[in-house]
């Protein structure tokens, strides 16, 4: 767990709560009943949980609270400086972000509709099908405000003029660009870059028509339908058929039917998915569906299991875990299988002649090579601040020496000592090197220890050794598995999982996070104004190094008061692919 996914964690609290007011959920202003057959995609807002939702979840009550205000404020001012150095547009910046925050009290949909038939068929006809659907109740005068300051951005000034489509005035908004159209009718705002878009939406918007099929009828989303109908957002995009695509569509001289055909890309249907509130819970299903049969891409998931082997290396200290099962030699014949498509089998070149070089430079062939790995990947975090050198990484190994030899014949002269202590052997590896202005040489290393089934890496050869002491010293009912947490958060997964993780907020330092960031912060500004000043000279000016006002705000323990615990899951099984993770 590395600091940027807590960042990424910070921005995902973002997404959810930078809203204003406390709206309660709305109808949607297009639900998948009233959407065309040929919807290929949409996502559905349905505006902000209730007060009382809010005040229960873990998310939404961290974004109220008021000593989370430094923070908030910081994170406007950051979206600010994107504005530039000029202050009217840094203060048109930050009023944009509030409104923008205020306007999304309200559901929309935003989705895409597919080509049709009119528009296959016709020779070099372009197809924009986007459209977006906006519930403005109460938001009439704020709406328009809005839209006038995002057209008023940018050095080209917009040709717009009135048109109608299905009986309704609109704007036309002509750009050198393209175009797109603008409907405000009744209670909703509609926007398209095709106007056969609004010619299909506006009628049922306005109750005038409805489709002649509806986008539940279709195969794809009635399979979804179970992870569809609910929630703060739900989303739903079908993957497209290969016979949808033109026989002669290429990307710079490359089929894509073909390839598509070669990959199996028929046996994924759809991907599908909700966000809810479950009390202090804030929980994103999902699934890849489609058909697991063998030799399709979902083949690259290998076969569930209960409990991954990595997990005897984590201790009730663990901050972080993560661990996930693929099937190497499946996506390894994936590869293939496309590049037959342009790469036919032949002594000269192709599939054949890569296989040739890589038997006589690893001494074994790709097959072989891969079956040393199980397919488990996993990742370790020990550190409560963080420390990227207390980060390790597990895989699972089938055959000692020969993973030993592999090691030794790819990183070669890399290899800066090697030396064995009982069944374990450990590798330092260079990675790179540089030289300091006065002409030392520094090298970074990083550190690998095998045991007879596992390959462990770390930056730091002596966490990979407290690593390698805690399975051997485990004291049987005391492993990490056996935690009253981590078995609550289990039991809410099926028994078999393809992958599974956690973050045990409880157990980090928040404040010494904070201080691990705001020294990588400092850091990367300072190499980044070094580069640009081209010297050394810029490593003397500190001071002049910016770091993100949200950061430096930031209050650390009101994190730790809100935020105690995530876990995450997916698994493979006749329908899809499935995944689940919460946050609370």
């Amino acid at each position: 767990m590395k600091a940027r996914k807590l960042v990424s964690i910070s921005l995902l609290i973002f997404a959810f709560l930078s809203l204003a007011g406390a709206a309660c959920p709305q109808t949607a202003p297009l639900e998948p009943a009233q959407m065309p057959a040929r919807t290929s995609f949409y996502f559905l807002w349905r505006g902000l949980p209730s007060a009382e939702a809010r005040k229960s979840s873990a998310l939404f009550s961290l974004w109220d609270d008021p000593d989370f205000a430094p923070m908030r404020s910081g994170i406007i001012e950051s979206f600010a400086n994107h504005a530039g150095k000029d202050e009217a547009k840094k203060q048109m910046a930050r009023q944009s972000f509030d409104d923008f925050a205020t306007l999304l009290e309200n559901p929309f949909v935003f989705g895409f509709l597919g080509k049709p038939d009119s528009v296959v068929k016709s020779s070099g006809a372009k197809w924009q099908g986007i459209f977006f659907v906006y519930d403005r109740s109460g938001k009439e005068a704020l709406l328009t405000k809005t839209v006038l300051a995002m057209r008023a951005q940018g050095q080209e000034t917009p040709q717009i003029s009135q048109v109608t489509i299905a009986d309704v005035p609109a704007l036309k908004i002509e750009r050198k660009t393209g175009a797109s159209y603008w409907v405000e009718t009744g209670k909703y705002a509609v926007s398209a870059n095709d106007p056969a878009v609004l010619e299909e939406i506006l009628p049922v918007l306005l109750h005038k028509s409805a489709p002649p099929a509806t986008l539940t009828a279709s195969a794809e989303f009635q399979e979804a339908q179970p992870l569809l109908g609910s929630g703060l957002f739900e989303f739903f995009l079908r993957i497209p058929r290969i016979k949808e695509f033109p026989a002669d569509n290429s990307v710079k001289g490359f089929k894509i039917a073909p390839l598509l055909d070669a990959l199996k890309l028929d046996s994924v249907h759809s991907v599908a998915g909700h966000a809810t509130l479950e009390g202090g819970r804030t929980r994103l299903q999902g699934a890849v569906l489609g058909d697991p049969s063998p030799s399709t891409l979902f083949d690259i998931w290998s076969q569930a299991k209960s409990a991954p082997a990595s997990l005897s290396f984590v201790s009730p200290d663990t901050v972080s875990y993560n661990s996930g099962q693929f099937n190497l030699l499946a996506l390894y014949e994936i590869a293939k299988r496309a590049m037959r498509m342009y790469m036919p089998p032949s002594p000269q070149g192709g599939p054949d002649l890569i296989e040739s070089i890589a038997q006589s430079r690893l001494g074994m062939s790709i097959p072989d090579a891969l079956g040393l790995f199980t397919g488990e990947f996993a990742s370790i975090q020990t550190s409560p601040s963080l420390d990227a050198a207390k980060q390790s990484y597990v895989l699972k190994i089938t055959k000692k020496p020969e993973t030993l030899k592999l090691l030794r014949t790819i990183l070669s002269d890399r290899v800066e000592s090697e030396k064995t202590e009982n069944d374990v052997t450990f590798l330092k590896i260079s990675l790179s090197g540089s030289q300091t202005a006065s002409g030392t040489a520094q090298w970074n290393f990083y550190h690998v220890a095998v045991t007879p089934d596992m390959l462990l890496a770390s930056s730091r050869s002596e966490t990979l050794r407290q690593l390698l002491a805690e399975r051997r010293t485990s004291v049987p009912g005391n492993e990490y598995s056996t935690l009253p947490k981590f078995q609550s958060a289990r039991s809410q997964f099926p028994a078999e999982l393809s992958s599974i993780s956690f973050l045990d907020f409880q157990r980090l330092d928040w404040q010494a996070v904070k201080d691990k960031w705001l020294t990588d912060a400092k850091s990367a500004a300072r190499k980044k104004k070094t580069v640009a000043q081209g010297g050394e000279a810029a490593k003397q000016q500190p001071e002049g190094v910016a770091i993100p006002n949200w950061l430096s705000s930031a209050n650390p323990q009101v994190l730790s008061h809100h935020l105690h615990f995530m876990a995450g899951a997916s698994w493979k099984d006749a329908k899809g692919l499935h995944f689940d993770q919460w946050i609370e």
